[in-house]
Parts: structure tokens; C-alpha cells; sequence
């Protein structure tokens, strides 16, 4: 039934990403396969040299009118792509979930088991819905992964690749050292029936692995149980950035970063995010919470112990004021965020603790009294800062108050999926959006994805609210893209402007973006903060009008502010960066 068609391609394949970056993506050459024959995994596990690597740099999945079956990991080494080729309504391919021979379904499906490699994954629609119409319950929480990091130094990019129906973790790692770049993502149903920490979007998978970046921008968590953003900061995370997001008709809170030490939550929106609450259990030293207890909130945030301090502050690590100088250097901001709990979850919440059950309800704030003390204390943390923050609804469309409920065909509903959970009789039920069901071998799922009109909502405040004059939240869904790549983002620019570095603060590595609204020589020059130029990245060279980045090393350079500018014409700007070693 399935055959494979491979095209050896002699280029370079750029893969270029709405945001954050243009990566380059392998050496030589790609190897197109169509839906037919042997599993995807198969495929790429027998692609590979003597020596273990991948013959081929990129894989290219290019059928539309069947699904991609996996049914083990496709175990690699070396840096790998795969990408899909989009149909003519932006529809990407798929990939399903097979069965084995003994009935079960596979926990993983994609392993990058090499240090200093790059994954990357675009324009896919990845499904944990198998091919006869069941979602693998694990029920093994911690287990589970679309995308398994395993590799130290390894750089992971997700772009536009759609994760549904997979009750464990969408991305996980175990690595050191490891950068995630993961933009316009949708993240659906992702729902375990009696694990609620399950249902990850981005999870540390056993909580000990330290991480470098993350940076999350323009995706949407929709219908999952717990994290959207998991680095689980017990360990060290160097920088964090999690922006134009909306999460959404979650169980879980939404992060664990408590300790995170450069950060942005920026442009976010919360809309019935956290609706299971804490129980009194949970609350008293559980796994919520760190070492001084607190009533959980959507920013909750935590002093660093005295090993963090050590790691992130080496420069104090004699002085005596060590923990005060290490929580002084930390840059934290939290701006123009919403977050809204609509009236049937309040009077959902205000009901349940008004009856007589054995552990009541102890409801999630924005900020806990922990938190927003050390945003006020500006004697202690004077580069946390906290702004724009709104508490308004939306205007979502009314179909996703059916989630809460159990009559419109969204399974349960997710107030009966809580009764479940916290009386301890959970079982077979999950709560949902729409799910699909896969009734034939040529299933393909629903497509445009059913939720793209009631994303758009109506408050228009918030159409222009964020930082950047975007629309606060996940803006792909109001330019044309279903999955967040619309016509908008990918059009030319119309201004001339230069964005900030990511990460910033940096080591040794940073991102330097631009927009260049007409055509003409440019200049990107970095500068100290003496203003004596140290580093010319981009030297009077005729660049057409779009968007471009450079990624800007300085590994030979001591910690410090530095001033990098773009000179078109007579048009300037200039921005700061700090390199923190």
C-alpha cells in the first residue's frame, strides 16, 4: 500500500520562520516522503549512515490526502528537519498514531538523542488519535513525548505544527544546555483522564535538567491539563521568554518558573486558565509549591536558593550579601497581560466551596501576596517590573463555554472532568473542544481548525494593546492563518524598525532583528557602553526591503552593557543588550 519516493536534492534548505529566526537547516540534501508504505519512523530510523547519522538532513512530508503513520520513535543523532508542504488552503500534512501488534499505541515518536545538534519541525499537524480512533491514556505521568530531548547543547525549533490529542508531553527534555524556540504552535486537547499534571505543552522531564532559553511566542494552549510552559526551575533556566500566547479552558496552572532570573511574560492572554484550582492537599507543601508556601497564581514567582545563587551570581559568591545581590540581578517583566475568569467558572468555584465537600477550592490569583511583594520591593528585586496588566474579557466566542459542559460533544465537560478529579472517581472521562474521531484509513483531520472564527474576539481595545502594538495574545488567528501563520506576519514590512535581542541578557549568543521598509544600504554596528565601536555585523551593504536577523557572537567579549544600532539613510535606532557571563 505504501511506497516512498526519495528525491536527493543538492541545496542548502532555509527554513525560514515568521518568528523568531531564519535558520538554516542541514547541508546537502533532502529526502521527500509520501504517506504510503512504511511508517515515518521506519523511514527515518533506516535512513541513516554506518555511524548512526542521517544520511539526510531533511525530511519533506508532502501527501495531504492520508495521514503520516509513526508507531515507535524515530530515533536520531545529528541535527534533522521535518517539514511539511502546506496545501493550497494552508492545510499541513499530518501525522497519526498507529497501533502496534499487541493493541498498545507508542509513547514517543520523535528522539534527538545528539549533543550540540538542531532539531526542526515545521508545518506539521501531529495527532495522538490513532488509527483506530483511540488516544493513548498512559496514565504513567512524566511519560510521553511527540518530541523527546535527550542531547546536551541541543537547539530544538517548532514552527506552525499543530499537537493535539496527546495526553503526555507535547515536547520534553532531559538535556543540559538546551535552547527552544517554539512559535506559532497550537496546542489542543491534551487531556489525560486521571493524570491532571499531564498534558504538557513544554515539560523538564524529570526536573533536573538545566535549561539555557526558551522563548515561546505566538502559540496557543487550548483544552490542556497542565503546563504550557514546564522548564520546572528547581534547576537553572538562564533566560525565559514567553510572549503573544493565549492560554486557554486549562486545568493546571499554566507554568512552573519560579526561579527563572532573566524573563519576560509579555502580551499574554489567560482566559479560564486554571479552572481545577488547588486543593488544601495540593496546597500544603506539594508539588506546587517551592519552599515557602503560598496560594498559587498565574505569576508566581519565588527567592532563589543558595545553589541558584551560586550559579547565577558567581560574581557575589564570597560576599556575605550573596542571596540579596543575586535577587538584585535578576530581570524580570510582566506587561499588558489578560486574564479573565468568565462568570461560569466563578459561580462553578463559588458553588463547590459552598457545599459540603471533603477539600474545597483554594482559587488562583494573578499575582500571590509572594510575588507582588517582590515586584514592590524595588529595594531587593529593582529590575522586576509589572505593567499594563488588564482583568477584562476578551469577547471570545460563545462555543467555548460549551467546553465546560458536558452536552455539546466536548467530552465531559471540564467541570464534570474536576468533580472526577477531586473526589477521586476519575476513570475514562476527558474534556475537550471539538474533538476529532478518526472513522477511516484516509482520515484527514477537520480543517480550517474549528475555533479559528470565536478566537478572534471582540473586545478591540486589545486589537492594538500589546507592547508592540499587536494584538495582545496569539495574533495569528486574526490574519488569515489558522494555525498562526497568516497573511499579516508574513507580509512585507511597513516601517523601519529594529527589535530587541533575544536572549537578552545574553551568553555568549544573542539575536539581533530588523525590519527595513524600503529597499537600500544598512548598517547594524555594536557599540560599549563608552560608545567606542566594537563589533560591525553588517557594514554598509544594500539590503532589499524586508525582515532580517543576525545572530551576533561574543564570546571574546567581557559582561557588560552594549548599544547595538541600524543605519539606513537618515534613519536610526538604537537599542541595549547585556551579555551576562
Amino acid at each position: 500500500m505504501k511506497t516512498i519516493l526519495t528525491t536527493a536534492i543538492m541545496l542548502a534548505m532555509i527554513i525560514c520562520f515568521a518568528t523568531p529566526s531564519t535558520v538554516l537547516a542541514g547541508s546537502n540534501d533532502t529526502l521527500v516522503v509520501y504517506a504510503s508504505g512504511a511508517s515515518l519512523d521506519q523511514v527515518i530510523n533506516s535512513d541513516t549512515t554506518d555511524a548512526g547519522l542521517q544520511k539526510h538532513s531533511a525530511y519533506k512530508l508532502v501527501s495531504l490526502d492520508t495521514t503520516y503513520i509513526f508507531l515507535g520513535p524515530a530515533s536520531v543523532k545529528s541535527s534533522f528537519t521535518v517539514i511539511g508542504q502546506l496545501g493550497a488552503n494552508g492545510r499541513p500534512p499530518c501525522i497519526q498514531s498507529g497501533v502496534l501488534t499487541d493493541g498498545s499505541l507508542p509513547y514517543y515518536l520523535f528522539v534527538m538523542n545528539g549533543s550540540n545538534t538542531i532539531g526542526i519541525f515545521k508545518n506539521l499537524y501531529i495527532t495522538g488519535l490513532a488509527t483506530n480512533n483511540t488516544i493513548n491514556q498512559l496514565n504513567v505521568n512524566g511519560l510521553g513525548a511527540i518530541i523527546q530531548v535527550l542531547g546536551d547543547y541541543t537547539k530544538l525549533y517548532v514552527d506552525n505544527v499543530i499537537f493535539e490529542d496527546w495526553p503526555e508531553n507535547a515536547i520534553a527534555y532531559r538535556g543540559n544546555y538546551c535552547d527552544f524556540f517554539i512559535t506559532n504552535c497550537k496546542f489542543r486537547n491534551m487531556v489525560s483522564a486521571t493524570q491532571w499534571y499531564s498534558g504538557e505543552a513544554l515539560r523538564n522531564q524529570y526536573n533536573t535538567a538545566i535549561t539555557d532559553t526558551i522563548v515561546m511566542k505566538y502559540n496557543t494552549f487550548f483544552c490542556i491539563n497542565a503546563y504550557a510552559s514546564g522548564p520546572v526551575t528547581v534547576t537553572m533556566v538562564k533566560y525565559f521568554d514567553f510572549s503573544h500566547n493565549n492560554i486557554m479552558l486549562t486545568f493546571q496552572n499554566p507554568f512552573w518558573i519560579f526561579n527563572v532570573t532573566n524573563a519576560k511574560v509579555n502580551d499574554n492572554i489567560f482566559y479560564a486558565a486554571w479552572v481545577g484550582a488547588v486543593t488544601k492537599d495540593e496546597y500544603t507543601g506539594y508539588w506546587d509549591q517551592l519552599w515557602s508556601i503560598e496560594t498559587g497564581s498565574m505569576i508566581d514567582l519565588d527567592t532563589l536558593d543558595a545553589a541558584k545563587d551560586t550559579a547565577f551570581a558567581p560574581e557575589f559568591v564570597n560576599d556575605p550579601n550573596l542571596r540579596w545581590k543575586a535577587e538584585a540581578k535578576r530581570v524580570i517583566e510582566v506587561k499588558n497581560n489578560i486574564c479573565y475568569q468568565p462568570k461560569d467558572v466563578t459561580d462553578f468555584w463559588t458553588a463547590w466551596n459552598d457545599t459540603a465537600h471533603v477539600d474545597s477550592l483554594i482559587l488562583p490569583t494573578w499575582m500571590d501576596k509572594r510575588t507582588a511583594g517582590m515586584f514592590a520591593d524595588k529595594t531587593h528585586w529593582p529590575n522586576l517590573v509589572e505593567s499594563g496588566n488588564l482583568f477584562v474579557d476578551p469577547g471570545f466566542g460563545a462555543s467555548f463555554k460549551d467546553v465546560f459542559y458536558n452536552n455539546t460533544g466536548n467530552g465531559v465537560g471540564i467541570f464534570q472532568y474536576l468533580k472526577d478529579i477531586r473526589t477521586n472517581t476519575a476513570s475514562t472521562d476527558i474534556y475537550a473542544y471539538k474533538p476529532q474521531s478518526c472513522l477511516s484509513d484516509t482520515w484527514v483531520p477537520t480543517w480550517p481548525l474549528p475555533e479559528i472564527a470565536d478566537m478572534q474576539y471582540t473586545n478591540t481595545a486589545l486589537r492594538t494593546g500589546a507592547t508592540d502594538g499587536k494584538e495582545i495574545g496569539d495574533p495569528g488567528w486574526f490574519h488569515g492563518g489558522y494555525t498562526g501563520v497568516g497573511k499579516t506576519q508574513t507580509q512585507l514590512p511597513s516601517q523601519f524598525a529594529l527589535y530587541e535581542a533575544y536572549p537578552n541578557p545574553f551568553n555568549p549568543t544573542t539575536n539581533i532583528k530588523f525590519n527595513l521598509a524600503n529597499s537600500g544600504n544598512v548598517t547594524l554596528k555594536v557599540y560599549n557602553i563608552m560608545g567606542q565601536l566594537v563589533k560591525t555585523i553588517v557594514d554598509n551593504v544594500y539590503k532589499s526591503k524586508g525582515t532580517y536577523e543576525f545572530s551576533v557572537k561574543m564570546d571574546n567579549f567581557a559582561s557588560g552593557i552594549y548599544l547595538y544600532t541600524l543605519t539606513q539613510g537618515n534613519q536610526t535606532m538604537t537599542k541595549k543588550m547585556i551579555l551576562m557571563k
